[in-house]
């Protein structure tokens, strides 16, 4: 008779076995990527015009998507070394084939989990920030005067009510277990985007609109271009949808990964282009601000916004669990190995052919699910201890409402996290590992790798000189 530990485990390989679908990798990742930043691109689009606006967008995406591609391509390594069998897949094993053990795996790892935890406090704040304005247009709407005194007007009575959501989903092991609320925050989008091209063809432009251009660069139109950069930034997630993905073919990598970030750029770009049109060079940073408080379309919008990114913050905890987790467990002592790089598939093979190539039986596809208790390999390998799991989601969680209920703005903050955090994730590590480890096979998509990765590099350069000059001058540093 098994023994109560053995049912455990059990029940432990079972949650955490790779199950997850195509269509809820792309939920969370496409939910990942599309934040209240959206509501930021009309005016991104009048600081440089409407054709650099279009084009600046697209050019983000595509850097995006070779950036996820370079990652689900070293994913493809982790676990297949001698030795290495059941490592999951992480910035943190990734990095420790492309440079080896020290410290240079640590300072990844922390830099993501402050990336990850500054973005997941914001949204906090957003919440607390935006909840009291939801209930006076309610109130205003249906003739229900608020008083000033009212509960419902406290910020710090909202910030605790989101917890209601926020805590429970904040203990869920896997992203595919978010799912569901990622295509609850994606419903949100769908409307925002209604909201906004509805307004335009039913009221028109907006009677006090600025001036629409094709192209415009004054003053502005640089600190647009971080804006749009840092909106597909979604890297944090990927080697979590990689290992809890049922069918690890390259061919679904790439359909995951495709679809999220075109997907996040066609909202960006309708968003974009019909704000611009609605309000000119006249939009504010928040285009929803922008439409009469009194409509209850609006008001529903708001709420909306509300609903989106209270229902990303998991999204976010999640990764930064892992790099505490990873952190605090100390660097991994492995055995020096040769590094074994695959070769790669055919582009002219079937989609059959594909899925055998990958897994060419359910013994490979073991290999890659993690041990519950093996402790051979490090923590990699493992799941992550009870104890340890619910530990580090509650620091995360009191550490992060303590910030919001103490801080209302985290501009300065996340302007020199996004600039750091992002650009590490989203372009310098996915270029430099990829041409590490891809670097003995013929082709130039290495050195095109390695292009992203000084790419990487100059964009956070810019950001970050341009925050500083900013804030020198007295202002808020650009985000």
């Amino acid at each position: 008779m098994a023994t109560r530990s053995h049912r455990r485990r059990r029940r432990g390989d079972n949650a955490t076995a790779p199950g997850a679908s195509v269509l809820s990798s792309f939920s969370n990742l496409a939910n990942t990527i599309i934040g209240s930043g959206a509501l930021a691109f009309p005016a991104a689009f009048a600081s440089m015009g409407m054709i650099p606006g279009i084009v600046s967008c697209i050019f983000s995406a595509c850097t995006a998507v070779f950036g996820l591609w370079c990652l689900s391509r070293c994913a493809t390594l982790v676990g297949k070394q001698p030795g290495d069998e059941g490592r999951k897949a992480s910035f943190n094993e990734v990095a420790r084939l492309a440079f080896g053990k020290g410290w240079v795996v640590r300072v990844f790892d922390l830099a993501i989990a402050i990336k990850c935890f500054g973005v997941s406090v914001s949204y906090l704040i957003i919440c607390k920030t935006l909840l009291p304005q939801v209930c006076l247009t309610f109130g205003h709407i249906f003739k229900t005067p608020i008083a000033e005194d009212s509960m419902l007007l406290s910020q710090t009575f909202w910030l605790f009510m989101t917890a209601a959501i926020v805590v429970p989903l904040s203990f869920m092991r896997t992203l595919d277990s978010l799912r569901f609320t990622s295509q609850i925050a994606l419903s949100s989008v769908a409307y925002m985007v209604v909201v906004v091209i509805g307004w335009y063809f039913v009221k028109g432009p907006d009677p006090k609109r600025g001036k629409v251009e094709l192209a415009h660069f004054g003053t502005n139109t640089l600190a647009s271009f971080p804006v749009q950069v840092f909106a597909f930034t979604c890297a944090q997630n990927l080697f979590p949808i990689y290992n809890e993905l049922k069918d690890k073919t390259q061919k679904k990598m790439n359909l995951i990964i495709s679809s999220s970030i075109f997907s996040a750029a066609g909202v960006y770009e309708v968003l974009g282009i019909v704000g611009y049109l609605t309000f000119g060079d006249k939009v504010g940073s928040n285009v929803i601000a922008m439409y009469p408080a009194e409509s209850l379309v609006v008001a529903i919008g708001r709420l909306g916004i509300v609903f989106l990114v209270g229902l990303s913050y998991p999204l976010q905890a999640l990764p930064c669990r892992s790099c505490i987790y990873l952190l605090t467990s100390g660097i991994i002592k492995g055995k020096k190995h040769k590094l074994v790089v695959p070769e790669p598939e055919p582009e002219s093979e079937s989609e059959e052919d594909d899925d055998d190539e990958s897994f060419d039986s359910a013994n490979e596809n073991d290999r890659l699910v993690p041990k519950v208790g093996d402790g051979a390999h490090g923590p990699s390998t493992l799941e992550m201890p009870r104890k340890k799991f619910i530990g580090f989601t509650i620091g995360i969680l009191v550490s992060g409402y303590l910030i919001a209920f103490l801080v209302d703005e985290l501009d300065v903050v996340l302007s020199f996290v996004g600039s750091t955090g992002s650009t590490t994730i989203s372009f310098i590590l996915p270029g430099f590992f990829y041409f590490r480890l891809f670097r003995s096979q013929a082709g130039n998509t290495k050195w095109a790798a390695l292009a992203l990765g000084i790419y990487g590099v100059a964009v956070m350069t810019f950001c970050l000189t341009f925050n500083i000059i900013h804030l020198g001058k007295g202002g808020r540093a650009g985000h």
